[in-house]
């Protein structure tokens, strides 16, 4: 635990933080990270600190770890690394901030953060479970619901096609296209508890477990009749099976390519784009960034359908600063279900 200052034991002087110390090849390593102990800033004007209490882990953290140009900057070596954090302010400097108020910030990756009161925002542990804001309240939920109804045109009656559907994006992309009237819904995952969580627990129509056979094979099983939305969160050979089951003007919101996170050698592209001209396909990339004005609008909706029932989720948590970099490597071989969590006090 933090050294902290006798005379106010919220207030540590030293907080430990986990620092990416050599760029992964391939799959990262343990010993590609170290945990750190760091001195604590004291927040000047307009400043807060924040005790984390839970912090995300997620597959985009994968890409930040190369040095490579990409849409956000990656991570430094040597220096802490950020994601998301939900956790309660311990001392502030700023307007409109006070002690015991819980918020959400990008400075995960530690146990206490010193950040700009610009950059988090006040959380409700009363309306929603603090870890939610992680999950299916948080970055996550906006992911799928901007992904499904904005970025592929869901409309109702689509037949939907999920990949990595047991994840934090994919369990919800499925079940918001359920609640909006999808004709079908049909999720992969990788191992046979995960297809049954699909079918029995959040209402897909059909799931399959993608190590069983070829998923072209078992998607057309699955959805006979084709399919009109793919909501990617893996590529490969997902992608290919999507393209030839997709019908006439079907649509492709691409959100993650997990399959190709760890590779050290190009990846062949799917073998049938040729399938895009004839069946006029439109596959578009997506960043939940650029759908932020989404967020009361979901918010709203999903935070109706968590209250009513209808819309369920999982969390997967480890415990303890010490456990991040197992629960980020844990999610990367894809042992989660739902939302991967790391909690780091009470």
């Amino acid at each position: 635990m933090p050294e902290t200052d006798l005379t106010n034991p919220e207030l540590p002087k030293t907080s430990r933080e986990w620092h990416l110390v050599a760029r992964p090849h391939g799959v990262p390593r343990p010993e590609d990270f170290a945990l750190r102990e760091a001195a604590v800033e004291e927040p000047g004007p307009g400043r807060i600190l924040v005790r984390n209490l839970h912090m995300s882990v997620d597959p985009y953290m994968r890409g930040r770890m190369n040095d490579v140009k990409s849409y956000v900057p990656p991570f430094r070596l040597d220096a802490p690394m950020d994601g998301g954090a939900v956790g309660r302010v311990v001392a502030s400097s700023a307007d409109g901030f006070a002690v015991g108020d819980h918020v959400l910030h990008q400075l995960g990756w530690r146990e206490y953060a010193t950040l700009d009161a610009r950059h988090a925002v006040k959380v409700d542990p009363d309306a929603a479970p603090l870890p939610a804001y992680l999950g299916v309240l948080g970055m996550p939920g906006l992911t799928a619901y901007a992904g499904l109804l904005e970025v592929a045109s869901f409309k109702e009656g689509d037949a939907v096609f999920v990949s990595g559907a047991a994840g934090a994006v994919g369990s919800q992309v499925g079940q918001i296209a359920k609640l909006k009237g999808a004709s079908r819904v049909v999720g992969s995952a990788g191992s046979d508890e995960k297809v049954r969580v699909l079918t029995e627990e959040y209402g897909f129509d059909a799931a399959f477990n993608y190590k069983d056979g070829p998923v072209g094979e078992q998607l057309k099983k699955a959805a006979p009749d084709g399919i009109d939305v793919y909501f990617d969160n893996v590529g490969g050979e997902h992608l290919e099976a999507a393209i030839s089951s997709l019908n006439v003007h079907g649509r492709i919101a691409v959100c993650g390519m997990i399959s190709q996170y760890n590779a050290t050698e190009p990846t062949p592209a799917p073998r049938n784009l040729a399938l895009v001209i004839g069946k006029r396909l439109r596959i578009q990339g997506m960043l939940v960034s650029d759908h932020q004005a989404l967020q009361p609008r979901f918010v709203e909706e999903v935070g109706g359908w968590i209250r009513s029932g209808e819309l369920k989720y999982r969390e997967t948590t480890a415990e303890g600063i010490d456990a991040a970099v197992d629960a980020f490597l844990g999610m990367l071989r894809g042992e989660n279900t739902g939302k991967m969590i790391v909690n780091l006090g009470a």
